[in-house]
């Protein structure tokens, strides 16, 4: 009895043996297929906001991460080429808009930027940066939606699958030139009335307002409730300059390129029109995080404006006054100033 229990024992530990040996041999092996991918967080359009910092007349790298999946390293390099996208671009507008074209994501123009056709993945290494440079200027207007569609082109002959998951295979990258003023700003205290009500008793409000690059000091923002989509939004630019970084001035120069909105000074019911737009910028450390820096921005707006489109044949006068205001978070451990934004 006790032999054949150890016939029994040495059994099972020669089948427990063979088959930890078989496990290790099959890890030796891909157990996937090696799919390259973009790494590009899409919003509920469908698209990735990509920021970059306006440079006037300069050039901005934007590095895009393409990740390449599976159970072990590749062991050759692997060039992953990439192309741009038109068709699904094309069809993300249709599914988000319909026939609304004027409100289209638009495919960024080649003058705007350069990138190469491919990028290598090294032996031994599951990623690499696909370097995109932005050549932004002052003629891009930011009241269109800029999309760079991207996306991996597939073919075995190249070593490598692209993911078949739409949003890993394709990147829709929304740009959005950023300055130290652009940006989503608080609007609970930006009020907009029709300027037959005198006694300003029914304000029109909205819960925010995004201040859109021009230049390196100049943003502009939508004149009263519009925002980016609205179908007219382009006639309805408000330009708001801010003095130059040495200067101690906290007065705002505003104005509209669109003469038919007659854009003029906000004016009491007093007759007073003395009243100047201004803005207040400081900054603080947060007590709990010590490295994170806040930025605040207050706007003071006061200006008045014709809507001549929304019914026909009639023209809306309205007055604007309020603030407009945003906080900026900053993580100083990051040594890239333009990374440090915590969008």
């Amino acid at each position: 009895m006790v032999k054949m229990k150890k016939y029994i024992n040495y059994f099972l530990g020669m089948v427990v043996a063979v088959c930890f040996a078989s496990c290790n041999d099959e890890w030796k092996d891909e157990q996937y297929l090696q799919m390259a991918s973009f790494k590009a967080n899409v919003n509920g359009q469908g698209v990735t906001t990509t920021y970059v910092r306006y440079k006037p007349g300069g050039v901005v790298r934007y590095e895009l991460p393409v990740l390449l999946s599976g159970s072990t390293m590749n062991t050759d390099p692997i060039n992953v080429k990439v192309a741009l996208d038109p068709d699904t671009l094309a069809v993300l507008n249709q599914n988000e808009y319909g026939h609304r074209e004027e409100l289209y994501f638009q495919q960024l123009p080649s003058k705007y930027y350069e990138m190469p056709e491919s990028v290598d993945i090294p032996a031994g290494e599951c990623s690499a940066l696909l370097s995109i440079d932005f050549k932004l200027s002052d003629d891009l207007d930011q009241a269109d939606k800029w999309v760079l569609p991207l996306q991996i082109v597939d073919d075995s002959s190249l070593g490598y699958r692209a993911n078949p998951r739409k949003y890993f295979r394709r990147a829709m990258l929304r740009l959005l030139p950023f300055n130290d003023y652009s940006g989503t700003y608080d609007a609970s205290q930006y009020l907009i009335y029709f300027k037959s009500d005198t006694d300003e008793k029914e304000p029109f409000a909205v819960s925010s307002q995004r201040a859109f690059v021009v230049d390196d000091r100049t943003v502009f923002i939508y004149a009263g409730t519009r925002d980016i989509d609205y179908l007219d939004r382009k006639l309805y630019k408000i330009y708001i300059r801010f003095p130059k970084a040495d200067s101690d001035s906290k007065t705002l120069e505003v104005w509209a390129d669109n003469e038919e909105l007659n854009f003029g000074p906000y004016i009491d019911k007093d007759g007073n029109s003395a009243y100047q737009s201004n803005f207040n910028m400081y900054w603080e450390m947060d007590e709990l995080k010590p490295y994170l820096k806040k930025i605040f921005i207050t706007m003071n707006l006061y200006y008045e404006f014709d809507d001549y489109t929304t019914v026909p044949g009639q023209r809306l006068r309205y007055k604007v006054k309020g603030s407009l205001s945003m906080q900026r978070n900053l993580n100083t451990l990051i040594p890239d100033e333009d990374q440090q934004i915590q969008w």
